[in-house]
């Protein structure tokens, strides 16, 4: 069933479960804050691609109001619900500054794969163990989705987008196992040049073949 929604345009993407912390300043936006603490509103979050709004976005609801300015900016914090279709546009909501949209909810199959699992996880700890990320792979509880390391795996934003495309967890573990297994490899060779690169001019101890 369409509905209407605020919608807050931004040059990224945001994922389903996401908590983004944002300064708002523009008073179109906070006119929309303010709508949603009155009504108890949620609102969306199309990320402005190639000069456009996306059809894509993310809903999300509002959490706090962390602080308000003498200037009436505002520190809110957020969290994100949901994927959602623009149907149709609306530069400005009926009455209001900040632009508005008829949107459809797009439901998600949460299932994954169990061995797919297992391959993005090893994939997955290398890769933080190269850039000296490896808290982040130990701090993530077992039952993580695919949303929640989105944005560590070196996705472009439009790789990003295309993510949020998907509808089904199985679906985006595929998408992640390719990007992984295509980028991997050149990050080992590069940390492994950095390194040969550090030691030049350096006095090696080496232990020569026996031969």
């Amino acid at each position: 069933m369409p509905r209407t929604i605020p919608l807050f345009p931004l040059n990224l993407v945001v994922f389903p479960g996401e908590k983004l912390n944002l300064h708002i300043f523009e008073p179109r936006y906070r006119q929309l804050v303010r709508d949603c603490i009155e009504s108890d509103l949620t609102f969306g979050i199309p990320p402005f691609l190639n000069d456009g709004v996306s059809e894509l976005g993310t809903e999300v609801r509002l959490l706090s109001v962390e602080k308000a300015y003498d200037s009436g900016e505002l520190d809110i914090k957020t969290k994100a619900v949901g994927v959602f279709r623009i149907r149709e546009f609306y530069r400005e909501a009926p009455g209001k500054l900040y632009a508005a949209g008829q949107v459809d909810t797009i439901e998600d199959d949460p299932e994954e794969d169990p061995a797919l699992k297992v391959r993005i996880n090893e994939y997955v700890r290398q890769l933080y163990d190269t850039l000296g990320l490896r808290k982040i792979f130990l701090d993530l509880p077992p039952s993580y989705r695919i949303y929640d390391i989105a944005h560590n795996l070196g996705f472009s934003t439009e790789q990003e987008y295309q993510l949020l495309q998907a509808t089904s967890e199985l679906e985006r573990q595929a998408m992640v196992l390719e990007h992984l297994e295509n980028v991997l490899p050149i990050i080992l060779e590069t940390e492994r040049l950095k390194d040969r690169a550090r030691l030049n001019g350096h006095f090696k101890n080496l232990t020569p073949p026996n031969f």
